[in-house]
């Protein structure tokens, strides 16, 4: 379960950081996996307002964004805002990043897709302010809001920290730590309790990519759905992301992923396999499940959309089982 932090401070050594950091430890100590983007460090043009993801679900601009911190807005199931206080808002590092998610906003509201997270994902944000005026948070609290809405996120509200300035501010707090525990129990312990299943494939490219996102979206809430492949290809199938678009569910932003690296990060309780192409043959689970699917890449649109059925009729009867 990956724990994502975008981080605006143009610091490296700052409180936002400090406070990120204590965040995330918190979030390995109960098993998660966690990735840190500093937005200083990895700059993103600003959104030009062209409309091209409003009408094609993607943005026109191919940056970092596009390549990895869109990728990685899709795949956490925790999402961690966090920036200092810049007149009320936060930093335009991080402003650059946030207003890009319009692409994502797009996807859901303009093309009317369901990420499969989205019942699932949670958006915490993180903010030190220097003064101690009672509004100081209020903008921020906005944005962070809206943002977590675009990216399909159920705001859990935030940690703010009112006379946060020197360097070693945030680390003399009183109560930062307690706060950073509390949060961490609330929003990770839940979903690192999940059954662990793995929907393997040969390329990571079509079958296993639908079986996942189809577990995520009927029972994220009990099932965190891994996926992955033996020889994994460099991007998802064609046509794939179209078939399940007409199911609603949003596909943008998911690349292969390789087995090895998963089940070295996650041990999973259930491994179901594809098909019979030697998928997944080296990887190893308490319990193994063979589908036995067909593979439809290259057979048509038809074809894969007879096995996107099948494969949701088999995730619907394994939710639906005691095990599920």
């Amino acid at each position: 379960m990956l724990v994502f932090g975008l981080e605006g401070s143009p610091r490296k050594k700052g409180n936002t950081r400090f406070l990120l950091s204590a965040f995330m430890a918190e979030a390995e100590k109960r098993g998660a996996e966690t990735r840190v983007v500093h937005a200083h460090e990895m700059p993103v043009s600003p959104c030009i307002e062209c409309g091209v993801c409003e009408r094609k679900g993607v943005c026109s601009i191919d940056d970092k964004m596009q390549q990895e911190i869109f990728p990685l807005l899709r795949r956490a199931e925790v999402v961690v805002l966090a920036s200092p206080v810049f007149f009320y808002n936060i930093t335009a590092q991080l402003k650059a990043p946030v207003d890009r998610s319009q692409t994502l906003w797009s996807c859901r509201y303009r093309l009317g897709l369901a990420d499969p997270l989205h019942k699932t994902r949670k958006g915490l944000l993180l903010s030190v302010g220097a003064t101690k005026g009672k509004s100081l948070f209020e903008g921020i609290h906005l944005t962070a809001r809206y943002f977590f809405d675009a990216i399909s996120a159920k705001y859990a509200g935030g940690l703010t920290y009112f006379k946060i300035e020197a360097p070693d501010d945030m680390e003399k707090h009183p109560t930062y730590r307690q706060e950073i525990e509390e949060m961490a129990d609330a929003l990770i312990n839940p979903l690192m309790e999940r059954r662990k299943i793995l929907f393997a494939g040969r390329e990571n490219a079509c079958r296993s990519q639908m079986a996942a996102a189809f577990a995520q979206y009927h029972a994220g809430d009990r099932i965190e759905a891994l996926t992955a492949g033996s020889a994994p290809a460099e991007k998802v199938a064609p046509g794939m992301k179209e078939v399940m678009a007409e199911k609603g569910i949003d596909m943008g932003f998911r690349f292969p992923r390789a087995i090895d690296a998963v089940v070295a990060r996650d041990k999973p309780d259930t491994l179901i396999a594809m098909g019979c192409d030697a998928a997944a043959g080296e990887a190893s689970s308490p319990a193994r499940i063979d589908w036995d699917l067909p593979d439809p890449v290259g057979q048509g649109l038809d074809a894969m959309r007879k096995v996107r059925d099948e494969i949701e009729k088999k995730v619907l009867a394994l939710v639906d089982s005691p095990d599920g």
